[in-house]
């Protein structure tokens, strides 16, 4: 059974971005967010979260890495170059030692292989929302 944040009104609950061009991944990912309680909003592409005013609200950023146009180590450099810390999963299911440093040292929380473990997912979003990061203004 999956943890659920009691007690929490879906428009108190933490706004979690889900950025991936993989129509199931992406839907599939936001229906498991929601089902712990938090808010799943989801974007087809890098582009269109960085569009949608959505992005200082972003408590936690889950983006896949292999992407058309912006890939989500360009998605989350982006971000770190506004100002903003928002906690990043990042997800592939081409790892590499080189992204995955890469990605780690610019400050993602998590760096899963797709598919990935559900539970694996739940303990990297539980974890990035306990941190208290304040946002670019």
């Amino acid at each position: 059974m999956r943890p659920y944040t009691a007690g929490v009104e879906m428009s108190e609950a933490p706004l979690i971005s889900i950025v991936d061009d993989d129509p199931q991944a992406r839907d599939g990912i936001r229906e498991l967010v929601e089902s712990l309680g938090y808010k799943g909003v989801a974007f087809v592409s890098a582009a269109h979260f960085l569009e949608s005013g959505l992005i200082a609200e972003t408590r936690c950023l889950i983006t896949d890495l292999q992407m058309p146009g912006m890939n989500g180590l360009e998605l989350q450099e982006a971000l770190r170059s506004q100002g903003y810390r928002t906690p990043v999963i990042l997800i592939t299911a081409y790892p590499n030692d080189k992204h995955r440093t890469r990605s780690l040292d610019n400050g993602a929380g998590s760096f899963l292989r797709k598919p990935f473990n559900e539970d694996a997912l739940i303990q990297c979003v539980t974890a990035a929302i306990r941190l208290q990061v304040p946002q670019a203004q």
